[in-house]
């Protein structure tokens, strides 16, 4: 009799340290238990960068370090650390790599604590046509891009700026729902100050909040967003993942405004959930408009959350071990210590 086809859908912890223990995920330096999350492991810049003068693909039958040569300016030591510009993008090695098994792919996306502090990052491998998209059975290195817009930023060896998701076989779309924005509350969002310090990634409430942000109190339930600028908001709508799903909200979607949502897309299962006491959870919302001025009005939808399964029920759920964004409403990163 044959044995039934393995599952499809979204990997959990649990799997994700069976491939670990299998050689599948690899690393210059032995991977740490809080790297691994409910659904998704965080990956470690490695001891390299290179500021480049163009973001590039290597495609099909091209390496990345080979296409790094054609449009490096000079190499970054991360073992000592670096400030990455703002307004400048940067290729890092990551200290991962990966082996990965037949009917295994992955998807990468910025972790939360990076899109809000509007860091751009997107994943290469090599021979890759697509960024953020590991093809099954991939053999190799990961590399990052990364492109500062609004604050200059330290980074290290080790820093983690992006999460990996693996998926068995071609999971199913379970649904799709549409999340709308907050704008009726005395303070409804942040704007980010143009001309900030650095931020530190490593360090956790760390940042006088008022040196990089200012408040915003949108009258009659309207804010205006200007081209250019970064806005920090709130979903109007709590979130929640059940815990045999996980959820990516879509970065960008034409048809709800000419404006970007969510640089991080990842929600895993549990968020907001009355198994990890979280019910009523915001998603933090980070907003960019892009040419043209876009009005904004409370509760209007400005982008969606595609749910797809689990294999599994995973081994812990969202903030069991503790999350600086447990029960969040409207917040800002780790990095910051809280708005008074």
């Amino acid at each position: 009799m044959a044995a039934p086809a393995p599952v499809a859908g979204i990997l959990p912890s649990q799997s994700i340290d069976a491939l670990v223990a299998e050689g599948a995920i690899a690393a210059t330096a032995p991977l740490t238990r809080d790297q691994m999350q409910p659904a998704s492991l965080d990956l470690r810049l490695g001891e390299r960068a290179w500021r480049v003068r163009a973001s590039f693909l290597p495609g099909l039958g091209r390496r990345v370090v080979d296409r790094i040569g054609d449009v490096a300016m000079h190499q970054l030591d991360l073992t000592k650390g670096a400030v990455l510009e703002r307004g400048c993008v940067y290729i890092a090695e990551l200290a991962e790599r990966l082996t990965l098994p037949e009917g295994v792919c992955a998807r990468a996306n910025p972790k939360s604590s990076t899109g809000r502090v509007d860091v751009f990052v997107r994943t290469l491998t090599d021979h890759g046509a697509t960024f953020d998209d590991i093809i099954e059975g991939y053999q190799g290195p990961i590399y990052l891009e990364i492109a500062p817009q609004t604050f200059s930023v330290l980074v290290r060896a080790g820093t983690r700026l992006n999460q990996l998701r693996l998926k068995r076989g071609r999971a199913q779309t379970l649904s799709v729902r549409s999340v709308g924005v907050d704008l009726d509350a005395e303070l409804a969002g942040f704007r980010a100050r143009r001309h900030a310090g650095v931020i530190d990634l490593d360090l956790e409430d760390g940042h006088d909040p008022r040196d990089f942000w200012e408040p915003l109190s949108p009258r009659r339930g309207e804010l205006l967003l200007d081209p250019g600028e970064f806005y920090i908001l709130a979903s109007k709508e709590p979130i929640e993942i059940p815990v045999l799903q996980a959820a990516e909200m879509t970065p960008i979607d034409p048809s709800v405004g000419e404006f970007r949502v969510h640089y991080a897309g990842f929600f895993d299962p549990g968020f907001g959930t009355l198994q990890t006491d979280s019910v009523g959870a915001r998603g933090v919302l980070e907003v960019r408009s892009h040419e043209t001025p876009f009005l904004l009005e409370d509760g209007q939808t400005v982008a969606r959350l595609v749910f797809e399964p689990l294999t599994e029920r995973p081994a812990r759920l969202y903030g069991e071990d503790g999350s600086h964004y447990q029960r969040q409403g409207l917040k800002l990163s780790k990095h910051f210590r809280p708005w008074r």
